[in-house]
């Protein structure tokens, strides 16, 4: 059976060097990130991944696929403390959420975009699943969290916080299809015209988004020092993020059906408190 709690922290959104450049005094007491890839460049097939089991990966040569899976399976054992985990044990559904229902972990998750909602496949295995009443609420989702001594916990978290509008009023910034939420969007007319970049954006916009996201990176890092103090001492921590984002890069803004090295770069760390 198992003995850590887990804390699997997704910051939506989160490029590799808007972390990078952010001060995080309390995501860094859990080791030095890493540099790595998205499976995905939007939200939801990201989060999939995540609920397989799979960490976002470091592109590794000279390897066969099926390798590298069966490797990252096997990092859940380290992860739960748990004495037996087997590539076999996710098979067949390939659900972190059910094998770790076997451990006797009791799986919550709380999720900031409406594209997780819990009718979606993403929710399937958890015991709680709940969208937040707004994509900045990380702050209650802390508040939330409990740690019993009788029952691991498993807490996924996907934040809103860095993703667009990056906890801006939004009075003074254009609404941007899709990044606003595919969701919302889907059954209305399309418009007249595609929206261009240079229509809604100037350069110096643009900046100032980038700069905007790394504040935010700041803001979870404090929150998640109130986290960390909370959690026992063992806990494991998850930070990373589900993709990066476009903040006019070659002509590119946002994430989704993009090819960009940007949108795939994302941080990664883990471990237990230094």
């Amino acid at each position: 059976m198992a003995s850590n709690h887990i804390v699997f922290i997704v910051m939506d959104s989160c490029r590799y060097d808007s972390m990078m450049a952010a001060a995080t005094p309390n995501i860094d007491r859990l080791g030095q990130a890493e540099k790595r890839y998205s499976y995905a460049s939007w939200t939801a097939p990201s989060h999939y991944a995540f609920t397989m089991g799979l960490m976002p990966h470091s592109s590794p040569k000279d390897v066969f696929a099926s390798e590298i899976y069966k490797e990252e399976f096997m990092n859940w054992k380290e992860r739960t403390g748990a004495a037996e985990v087997t590539f076999s044990d996710f098979l067949p559904e390939i659900s972190l959420p059910k094998v770790l229902s076997k451990l006797g972990y009791h799986t919550v998750a709380k999720v900031s975009m409406p594209v997780l909602n819990k009718y979606t496949l993403i929710s399937k295995h958890f015991d709680e699943y709940k969208l937040m009443s707004h994509h900045n609420d990380f702050a209650t989702m802390v508040e939330e969290m409990e740690f019993p001594d009788d029952e691991p916990q498993y807490y996924f978290l996907n934040l809103g916080e860095t993703h667009y509008p990056y906890m801006l009023s939004g009075a003074d910034l254009p609404h941007i299809s899709g990044v606003h939420g595919a969701i919302k969007s889907i059954g209305k007319d399309a418009p007249s015209a595609p929206q261009k970049i240079d229509e809604a954006f100037d350069r110096e916009q643009l900046k100032m988004l980038h700069k905007q996201q790394i504040k935010c990176v700041e803001y979870i890092d404090g929150l998640i020092g109130k986290l960390i103090e909370k959690a026992p001492k063992d806990t494991w921590f998850i930070v990373t993020a589900d993709h990066g984002e476009l903040f006019g890069e070659d002509g590119y803004f946002g994430h989704g059906p993009i090819m960009h090295e940007k949108c795939f770069e994302i941080p990664f760390v883990e471990g237990r408190v230094r």
